[in-house]
Parts: C-alpha cells; structure tokens; sequence
C-alpha cells in the first residue's frame, strides 16, 4: 500500500459581500432622501445655474432682449455687444476653452462636472424632487410602484408627470427663446398662437427634456454620454474620485452602536446600503470606481450621516486619489495638470486679446466675375463689390480706401453713414492708372476706416486683374 500525499492547506478566502441590488423589481432606481454638505453645494450651484439659464432670457439691454442668437438676421447679442457669422471663430475658441477647463478639471477631480452641473444630472435631480412630493420617499414610491391602480395612485401619478411637464415645457420655452424673442413667443404659447418652427422646437426640446430627465436619466450618463467612455484615460493615480476605503471599512457587518468593531473582527461600514440607495446610477461605490459614477458625492453625505450615528469618524466613503488610499500622498501639482492649466490660460488670454482687439466695422470683398474692362478714359477697370457691416451699437459715419494704391483709382460711393447692425453691399470701380501692367494679376487691399475714429476700421485683399505686358 502506497503512502498517501499529506493534504494541505494553503490559503483561505473569506467569502465576498453580497452584492447590492440598486434597481428594485420594477426595474427601476428609487433614490432615498438624504442631506450634507455635497448636496448643498450642488443643490446652491444648480439653482445659480437654473437662475442665470431661466432669467437671463428675460433681460433687456438697449431696447432688446439681451442675450439673444438672432437667425434671422445672422447675428448674436450678448448684453452690450453684437457677434456676427464673420466672428463665429470666436466661438470656435470659447468651445475649445471650454474642452480644455473639462479635462483640466477631471484630471484634478475627476467627474465632478458630471455630478454638479451637467445638464442631465441638474434636471435629473429636479425631476426625482418631484418624485419626492408627489409619491414620497423611496420606501413609499417602491411600495406604491408594487401596488394595484388605484384613485391615490392615478392622482399621485398625475401630479408627477405634470410636474414633469411644466418643467419640461417652461425648459423648451426657454431654450427656443434664446434664438426667438422670449416674449411674443412666451405670448403665442399662453394664447395658444404658436405655430410653425417654433411651435416643433419648444415640443421638440420639452420631450427631450421630459424623456431625458423623466425616463432616461442614468442610461444618458451610462450609455450616451460619450465623456464617461474615455473619462478613465484622463485619470492618474493622483486624481481626486470618490472612493470607498476598503482597509478601514472591511470586513462589512452589522452591529449595535456601542458595539467596538475591533471586537467583532468588523471594519467600520455597517453594511447598511445607504450609499446605494442613494446613488442615482444605482452603483455600489464600494465595488471600486466605476465608469457609471457620475461623481455627484451623494455616497460620501449619506455615508458620513452614517459615521456620525455610530460615533465612527467620517470618510469612509470619500474624495481621495489612488495613491492616498495606498499609503502614499497626493501630488496637486503635476505635468499633466500644469500642462492643462498652462493651455488653458494661454487660451483664454487668447480670446480676451481677440474681443478687445475684434474690429467694429467688418469688410468682406467679392470680384465680379469679369476679368477686366476698359473704361471710357482708356483705362483698365475691375469691378468688386463690398460687404460693410457696422458692429457697433450706434450710426457710424465710414470712408472707403484702397491701401498703398498709387497706381489704382477707387471709383463709386467711398462715403458711408451705416446704422447700428446695418449691412450694405456697396459696388465699386478699381481702374488702373498706369497704361501697362507690370503683370496679369496684383493684390489689392480694400479698407473701411470710421471717419471720426480712423481705430475702427477693417482690411480685405483682393487681385486686380489686367493684360499682360508685352
């Protein structure tokens, strides 16, 4: 008989913490109530956000609505000053900037865009408040989820979706009026007048908002916000994310208040699924970070109400970076954020030189589509005509000019009064003094000069076109 191999045993495993089911039978996340100090802050930064997008449609300045994208005549106002197609490339920039602040901040703070501000989130949570008092809070909104129709329901039900929908409409209203004037148009919706474009825009941007915020909500952040596929990319080991401490919570377990944890072999998360109950992406942040963390720290106030009713300390659940929770220290200075910063300042010095030095009086030069011609004088002669738009506020007085053109003549209408906004197209005459061209084609440089302050002006090129020299 043989001997037998001794059995060993190597390692043991301690079973893994059941995992939390955020979506209830229904399929759908019911977020609970909570408080702290994250969620005043969003709160206060939302409802500043939700002031300046509701009200400043309502401002006037000069006798018009003061921020107001005109399509209809191509031009945008901003309080005191006019944008005109010409300057769109300044919205160009002011885009990039604002790319270059997003990634400025996630390498910094990872989501916290997604969490405080976006769109999505700022509605989505406005929308779950309705949800609050028209069904209760989360056990009751389960509860009445779960239960037959009745007469409470139907009215509870009802008053929600109402509440959407005022919400949704007065969104769409208010969007639409940043491109339509706000007032006739508020004034065709409440007598029932609206039609046409802008009648399909304000129902077209209140179901995107009832859809989005009302049904939608996390599967936006989850599946059609391309910023959470490439968000890790841009994260580093010092990056500021909520974050679970497994190494002081674990192992998870209930016990009574006064119960020392250390005694119990427990850590100090009490396994109550506070943190998921409040998540609105129905995660659990002690999985790890996730790409459906939206970062609105709701985990850390719920968790934190948590510590301070068992008399533990607070953070379990808190913004801390990968090197912190492995011992090490966070580095707020590196390449990468230095990098970002540096651009991104760069980029806005940029674009406030181009608004201070962005020109009041805008040329644009088109040549007729004929070479050339000689006049009655026996001198060869190209026809342009000039685009002149004035972008000041108020009536200018130009005067039109050719720079360096000793050997060209400007022939037409070279003064002009233009008032505020005012576009003319103004056809003119270039005739050559010089019996022969040096060549077939020179350059030539239109300019439009304000008669009383010669800052003001604008430059255009163009060719002037005559025989060749024989």
């Amino acid at each position: 008989m043989s001997d037998r191999i001794p059995v060993q045993l190597i390692q043991t495993f301690e079973p893994a913490p059941a995992k939390i089911r955020a979506r209830t039978t229904d399929n759908l996340i019911h977020t609970r109530s909570f408080s702290g100090l994250f969620r005043t802050l969003r709160m206060s930064g939302a409802g500043l956000l939700f002031l300046l997008f509701f009200g400043t449609v309502w401002l006037d300045w000069g006798g018009r609505q003061a921020v107001l994208w005109d399509l209809a005549e191509s031009k945008f106002h901003i309080f005191g000053a006019t944008f005109w197609p010409q300057d769109f490339i300044l919205l160009s920039a002011l885009l990039i900037i604002a790319a270059f602040g997003l990634f400025a901040i996630t390498v910094f703070a990872g989501r916290v865009w997604c969490g405080y501000t976006c769109p999505q989130s700022s509605w989505t949570w406005i929308f779950m408040w309705c949800e609050k008092i028209t069904e209760g809070d989360r056990n009751q909104r389960i509860k009445l989820q779960s239960a037959p129709w009745s007469l409470d329901k139907l009215l509870r039900r009802s008053a929600k979706h109402t509440l959407w929908l005022a919400i949704s409409l007065l969104t769409g209203l208010t969007f639409v009026g940043y491109f339509t004037p706000i007032r006739p148009l508020a004034e065709e919706l409440l007598t029932l007048q609206m039609a046409g474009v802008s009648l399909f825009w304000v129902l077209f941007f209140t179901g995107a908002t009832y859809l989005n915020a009302g049904w939608l909500r996390e599967a936006v952040c989850m599946h059609m916000c391309p910023y959470a596929r490439f968000q890790s990319v841009m994260f580093d080991k010092d990056t500021l994310t909520i974050s679970y401490d497994a190494a002081r919570g674990e192992i998870r377990g209930p016990r009574k208040r006064d119960a020392n944890p250390a005694n119990l072999g427990l850590g100090d998360c009490i396994d109550c699924q506070m943190c998921v109950q409040v998540c609105p992406t129905g995660i659990d942040i002690r999985d790890g970070l996730q790409m459906e963390c939206i970062g609105c720290a709701a985990c850390i106030d719920a968790c934190d109400s948590i510590m301070d009713k068992m008399g533990y300390a607070r953070g379990l659940v808190k913004y801390t970076s990968e090197r912190q929770l492995q011992g090490g220290k966070t580095h707020l200075l590196r390449p990468r954020l230095i990098g970002y910063t540096a651009v991104l300042l760069v980029m806005i010095g940029a674009l406030v030189v181009a608004l201070v030095e962005r020109p009041m009086v805008s040329l644009d030069v088109s040549k007729d589509r004929g070479l050339f011609r000689e006049n009655s004088q026996g001198l060869i002669e190209n026809i342009y005509s000039l685009k002149i738009i004035n972008k000041t506020q108020q009536r200018q007085d130009y005067q039109l000019s050719l720079v360096d053109g000793n050997d060209f003549v400007l022939q037409g209408k070279t003064r002009l009064s233009l008032a505020p906004g005012e576009i003319v197209d103004v056809p003119v005459s270039v005739a050559m003094l010089s019996e022969r061209s040096r060549s077939g084609s020179q350059a030539l440089t239109f300019k439009v000069a304000d008669s009383d302050e010669p800052n003001i002006h604008s430059e255009a090129k163009s060719r002037f076109v005559a025989p060749m020299n024989r």
